[in-house]
C-alpha cells in the first residue's frame, strides 16, 4: 500500500509553519513547543546558543529568530568558525586595513561591520580558537576593536546568535573553551532535539522531502514504517538524502523497502541484536546498545566505542554469532 502524496493530504496531514520562506514541518509537541520558544526568545537582545547534533537544522532555527527579531529587516550575516583558519577569521569577522598581511591590497569591512544593527550567526562555535575567544569575548562585551592593522576602534550594534554540536559544558573542564565567553553566548540556551527523540515528524518530514522533488510518487507503508523505526544518526540532514535517494532509483510509481539503503533491508540486523541482547557480558552490552544508537551502522558504532571497525567485527562474531551480517555494513 503506498502513501500517496497530494497537496490537500500533504498540509492536511501534518502541521507546517512557514519561516523565513521555508516550512518547518512538524507533528510533535517538542517541536511546537521549540517554536513557540523561537518566537518569544526573537524578541529580545539576548545572545542565543544554539545546541544539538548535527543535522538536526540548527541553520533554521538561527535564521527563525533573526525572522522574527526587531532586526529583521536588518543585515543577516553567517559564518562557519570551522571553515577557515584563526589568521583569516579574524579579518574575516573584524576586517583589515590596506597592507595589514600580504595580500590585503584593499580596506576590507568584517563581519561584525556589515552585519551592523542585524544578526551575526556563528556556526560551530565550539572550534573557535582560544586567542578568538577572548576577542569574541571583548566584542560581546560591549568593547569597541581593532581592525587586523588598524588605528581606529570600531564599534557595532549586533546580535549574536551560535550554535554548535560539541558539548560546550565539557569543553570548559577541559579547558578547551573559555567558561566566561560560554556564559556570555548561553544567556538563553536552545536544544534542537534529534529526530530519534521525535518520531512523530519523521513521516511528515519524508513526505515533505518527496514533494519538494515535484514527484507524484508514494512511499509503501513498509517503507514508512522502516523510516519511523531507525534512529537516524545524521537526522534531518540524512532523512532528506535517503527520500532523494529513493525517488532517485524506484522503478515504479512508489519508494519500497529495498529501494532503501541498506540499513533498512537488513533482517539479520534485528536478529542479530535480538542474539546479542540474551549475551550478559558488559562488553557485549555496550555494543548492542552502541549498535542500537547508530542503527547498527558498523562504522559509526566502531567510533563510539573507540576501537577499529576490524575489532568491532571480531568480537561480534567471537561472540558466537551465526550470521557474519549480523549488523549493517558501515
Amino acid at each position: 500500500m503506498a502513501y500517496w502524496v497530494s497537496i490537500t493530504e500533504y498540509w492536511v496531514f501534518m502541521l507546517a509553519r512557514e519561516f523565513i520562506g521555508v516550512p518547518v514541518v512538524f507533528a510533535s509537541e517538542v517541536m511546537q513547543r521549540l517554536l513557540g520558544l523561537i518566537e518569544k526568545v526573537a524578541a529580545t537582545n539576548a545572545t542565543i546558543l544554539i545546541t544539538g547534533e548535527s543535522g538536526v537544522g540548527k541553520e533554521i532555527v538561527a535564521r527563525a529568530i533573526h525572522h522574527y527579531s526587531m532586526r529583521s529587516s536588518k543585515s543577516w550575516v553567517d559564518l562557519n568558525c570551522a571553515a577557515l583558519p584563526e589568521n583569516l577569521l579574524e579579518s574575516e569577522l573584524f576586517g583589515h586595513e590596506k597592507g595589514a598581511f600580504s595580500g590585503a591590497d584593499a580596506c576590507k569591512q568584517g563581519l561584525f561591520e556589515i552585519a551592523d544593527r542585524g544578526t551575526l550567526f556563528l556556526d560551530e562555535i565550539g572550534d573557535l580558537d582560544p586567542r578568538m575567544q577572548v576577542k569574541l569575548l571583548r566584542v560581546l562585551d560591549g568593547a569597541s576593536y581593532y581592525r587586523v592593522g588598524g588605528v581606529k576602534k570600531v564599534s557595532v550594534d549586533v546580535r549574536l546568535v551560535a550554535a554548535t554540536n560539541q558539548d560546550l559544558k565539557l569543553a570548559v573542564r577541559e579547558g578547551r573553551f573559555r567558561s566566561d565567553l560560554y556564559h556570555r553566548l548561553s544567556q538563553i540556551p536552545i536544544c534542537v532535539p534529534p529526530l530519534r527523540e521525535r518520531r512523530e515528524d519523521i513521516v511528515p518530514l519524508a513526505l515533505h522531502y518527496l514533494a519538494l522533488q515535484g514527484t507524484s510518487m508514494g512511499f509503501s507503508q513498509e517503507a514508512l514504517d522502516k523510516l519511523s523505526a531507525y534512529d537516524w544518526p545524521g537526522n534531518v540532514r540524512e532523512l532528506r538524502n535517503v527520500v532523494m535517494r529513493g525517488s532517485v532509483l524506484a522503478p515504479g510509481p512508489e519508494i519500497t523497502i529495498a529501494d532503501l539503503p541498506d540499513e533498512f533491508r537488513d533482517d539479520a540486523f534485528s536478529l542479530g541484536l535480538q542474539q546479542l541482547a540474551g549475551l550478559p557480558d558488559m562488553e557485549k552490552r555496550a555494543i548492542l546498545a552502541t549498535l542500537e544508537e547508530t542503527g547498527g551502522h558498523q562504522q559509526r558504532a566502531a567510533d563510539k566505542l573507540n576501537i577499529s571497525k576490524r575489532t568491532l567485527q571480531r568480537k561480534i562474531r567471537s561472540y558466537g554469532m551465526a550470521t557474519e551480517r549480523v549488523v549493517v555494513a558501515g
